[in-house]
């Protein structure tokens, strides 16, 4: 049974990357639907956005089924806990690309270009670098990494004041855009809920190797990252 179950264990890995892959491939498309106001790239990924729901309910089901079984303990039981929780943000994080495609849409849709008041290219780039390393730190189970990752988050939440301020002064100049500034509002709030999801699965990452709840204080990250160089990790 021991064989087994491992082999199980080793199969759910494989396809909570699977699903790591395939919404990092969701967000990809969105942030260029960004970039370039297209539409039909943006309906891609509203339209293939039931690929990540049936992705998520299986690695659910089969996580469901293996605590069932084999009553997994310690080690095992840590890494069962953390699959569920990064595959649920998982396909947070698909939801959230397909809202930044229907905001694209929509803005589409109001004009024949897309005018952007604000330069979101930073912050697309912090978020998809933010995804990228949380998915490495998960395959290599690299602590460090999924530290840098939670503490990039700042940065992106930065970055949506920001443009929170600049369109709420261009709402001001140009109330007859009003539709058209909301629904480019939205697309930092989409990005930001994306980082802090991504932020979530680097928390995982983080119980997964060190055990250590780290989802309420700094003070946490801290002492493991002490802890991390000072053992040449």
């Amino acid at each position: 049974m021991n064989k087994r179950f491992h082999k199980e264990l080793d199969g759910i890995k494989k396809m909570i990357l699977s699903l790591g892959a395939l919404v990092e491939d969701r967000v990809r498309l969105a942030t260029n639907a960004i970039v370039s106001c297209d539409s039909e790239l943006a309906s891609t990924v509203i339209k293939s956005d039931f690929e990540v729901d049936e992705a998520e309910v299986e690695i659910e089901e089969e996580c469901l089924k293996i605590l069932a079984l084999y009553q997994p303990v310690a080690v095992d039981l840590r890494f069962i806990i953390a699959v569920i929780k990064i595959n649920n943000d998982l396909e947070r994080i698909g939801d959230q690309a397909v809202n930044i495609a229907e905001r694209v849409m929509t803005m589409a849709k109001e004009r024949q270009a897309c005018t952007y008041f604000f330069d979101y290219s930073v912050m697309v780039e912090n978020v998809k670098v933010m995804l990228k390393q949380s998915l490495d730190a998960l395959v290599n189970m690299d602590v460090d990494l999924a530290i840098d990752v939670c503490r990039k988050d700042d940065d992106v939440d930065r970055i949506k004041h920001e443009a929170y301020r600049s369109i709420k002064q261009i709402m001001k100049e140009h109330p007859e855009q009003l539709s058209y500034l909301i629904n480019l509002f939205l697309i930092s709030r989409h990005l930001e809920r994306l980082a802090d999801h991504t932020t979530n699965i680097a928390e995982e990452v983080i119980y997964m190797i060190e055990g250590e709840i780290v989802r309420h204080g700094t003070k946490v990250l801290e002492k493991l990252n002490v802890k991390s160089k000072d053992t040449g990790r």
